[in-house]
């Protein structure tokens, strides 16, 4: 068992089984950080860890939504589900990055069958996005990159922010980092431009404007580059 994590129980809320999970210690040394919010761990990669799963029925979820009371449309739908099927998963204290993708890919299709928050869908798209950006595997982290930004544009049109600590300016600027990520620079500009036309971000989120400027200049030059 790795020093950075440890095994607590915990009950699901669909089978209401009694089911142990693996949670990362909080403090962890951070080696560097990507522009689209990917921090990167020595020997350790956090994100594996992200979504716990039920040893009894198989739910698959991250800790709020595991942890929160869940309306009661959705967990008709999923006990309805898992309840019949109860498939069971190994508990494994040491993630792989196999396990991990199986974990976040289980928690997509299950925000999916409830139709939940897009930007629910979208942070675990990421997330997946980050696992394959460790493994490495470039066209599947393209795949989910791409599959987030679109859910971010989606949930920045039909929901209400902030969520999750995120506000609607900050997830603007995750999706245009993701096209940055994309070599996507036309794409990334659009977004950033809708900031940088934000008279109040300065005052209002000093440390976001620092990265949307930084980044709006090295999408000019890359833009100007292409032209000539």
């Amino acid at each position: 068992m790795s020093d950075k994590t440890f095994v607590v129980k915990k009950t699901c809320p669909i089978c209401q089984d009694e089911t142990r999970v693996v949670k990362v210690r909080s403090r962890l040394p951070v080696l560097k950080r990507d522009e689209d919010g990917c921090v990167h761990y020595e020997d350790f990669n956090p994100y594996f860890y992200t979504v716990w799963t039920c040893e009894h029925c198989g739910f698959a979820a991250d800790e709020k939504t595991f942890t929160t009371k869940m309306p009661d449309r959705h967990l008709k739908i999923l006990r309805g589900e898992l309840l019949k099927n109860k498939f069971g998963m190994d508990f494994v204290e040491e993630r792989t990055a196999d396990d991990a993708i199986f974990a976040l890919k289980l928690a997509i299709s299950y925000v999916e069958q409830v139709e939940g928050k897009f930007f629910t869908q979208a942070k675990y798209a990421h997330q997946l996005a980050w696992v394959y950006r460790d493994v490495p595997d470039e066209d599947n982290e393209r795949k989910f990159l791409e599959r987030a930004a679109k859910l971010y544009d989606a949930s920045l049109a039909k929901e209400t922010y902030p969520i999750e600590g995120l506000s609607d300016s900050g997830a603007t600027y995750l999706i245009g980092a993701i096209y940055w990520r994309l070599d996507e620079a036309e794409k990334c500009g659009v977004y950033l431009s809708r900031l940088m036309k934000d008279d109040g971000l300065r005052s209002r989120d000093p440390r976001l404007y620092d990265k949307v400027r930084d980044m709006w200049g090295d999408v000019r030059s890359a833009l100007r580059d292409a032209k000539k």
